[in-house]
């Protein structure tokens, strides 16, 4: 079945710069509505990450779902430094405030094999399953100009959380998507948002295909 789920989303892609190579789904998560969303790119380039978390944006605007860009919510100070786990969880809790009840994060983890990816995908249970913990181990992203040095073949991972009140505000969805042709950013960002969006209709994850008329199959 997920491998089916893959074939499709490669159909539908075509021609891209972007592909999904796996992803994994909490199996307790069957369809998730989302009201309000915090859109997250982590990338020193501020061009790249304005360009993605806006037209990420945009994919929400157009479905009537609010969110909003994390440069519109953290300031340069926050993102030029460490954060403890401390601040993060005021970050959770101001957004609960707020009335956010979903987290999207996107960053470039570098390069790295399939298979050094899936032997990961077995610690999922046990770390990064909050936006905290995930936040608290790639930051470096941010301000470490060495973190991408001699990459040539990019890889990155999308997660989505849920912070609804009263639940546990853990991993939901997480893809890994390799990007094949970073040095052109607009087409790049481009395929990536239309991925991600296909990628999360697919499995009813905050995006949902609209249903047909059992009679007139419109």
């Amino acid at each position: 079945m997920k491998k089916i789920f893959i074939l499709s989303i490669l159909i539908l892609m075509g021609c891209s710069s972007a592909e999904l190579v796996d992803n994994w789904k909490d199996p307790d998560i069957v369809i998730f509505y989302a009201n309000k969303v915090l859109l997250v790119g982590m990338t020193q380039n501020e061009e790249a990450r304005t360009d993605f978390e806006s037209r990420l944006k945009s994919e929400f605007d157009q479905r009537g779902i609010e969110a909003m860009r994390s440069i519109d919510l953290f300031d340069v100070a926050f993102t030029n430094t460490k954060r403890t786990e401390k601040e993060l969880d005021d970050v959770e809790r101001s957004l609960l405030d707020k009335d956010f009840d979903a987290i999207l994060l996107t960053k470039i983890t570098g390069s790295e094999n399939r298979q050094s990816f899936r032997q990961s995908v077995a610690k999922w249970n046990n770390q990064n399953n909050r936006f905290r913990d995930d936040y608290l181990r790639h930051q470096d992203i941010y301000y470490d100009d060495e973190y991408y040095e001699n990459f040539t073949v990019y890889h990155a991972e999308t997660s989505l959380y849920c912070i609804c009140e009263g639940k546990e505000r853990a991993l939901i969805w997480r893809g890994n998507i390799e990007i094949t042709d970073p040095n052109n950013i607009a087409k790049t960002v481009n395929d990536y948002v239309k991925l991600v969006v296909v990628a999360m209709e697919e499995q009813d994850l905050i995006f949902h295909k609209e249903e047909k008329d059992e009679v007139t199959g419109l």
